[in-house]
């Protein structure tokens, strides 16, 4: 009676070949998911800067303030007072003196500090906002900019 199977050498070779696979595979498909937590920030940004050129349109400055009296009146979609309870990952908003969560900036549910905003500021012609964050947990910070006419910018790329 002749007995078929695999011979050890032919599993081994079969297990490379696997190992060899996902050598190559899982971290093309970690910078996909990371790419796609960054679709979150176009979004966002561009929602912040409509409401920014609303206010301004109506009150020929920019205001002082995403959110609260004299403000621009924007928030993160579904915010609920910052931190990991959060739907969205980034910390969008100003990094001025005396800026206030829900306020002048909102916390992701990443946490990443208002202070990696950067060099943000609102004056009364132009502003510069930001969406930070620290998507692979490794302390690389994604910085993201963007300005009164529109302009969208990675400034650290955080994922590669």
């Amino acid at each position: 009676m002749h007995k078929s199977g695999f011979t050890l050498m032919e599993l081994m070779v079969v297990v490379a070949i696997i190992f060899f696979l996902a050598a190559i595979s899982v971290p093309q498909y970690f910078k996909y998911v990371m790419r796609v937590k960054q679709a979150e920030v176009a979004v966002n940004l561009a929602s912040l800067h409509t409401a920014m050129q609303a206010y301004y349109a109506e009150h020929g400055r920019y205001p002082q303030a995403l959110s609260g009296p004299d403000s621009a009146e924007w928030t993160p979609a579904g915010y609920r007072g910052g931190g990991k309870q959060e739907s969205f990952l980034y910390t969008y908003g100003f990094n001025i003196p005396g800026g206030q969560e829900g306020v002048h900036y909102f916390t992701g549910s990443l946490e990443t500090p208002a202070e990696f905003l950067g060099a943000t500021y609102i004056e009364n012609d132009t502003f510069i906002a930001a969406a930070v964050a620290d998507l692979r947990g490794k302390g690389t910070i994604d910085v993201w900019n963007i300005d009164e006419t529109r302009k969208i910018e990675n400034v650290n790329k955080g994922i590669e």
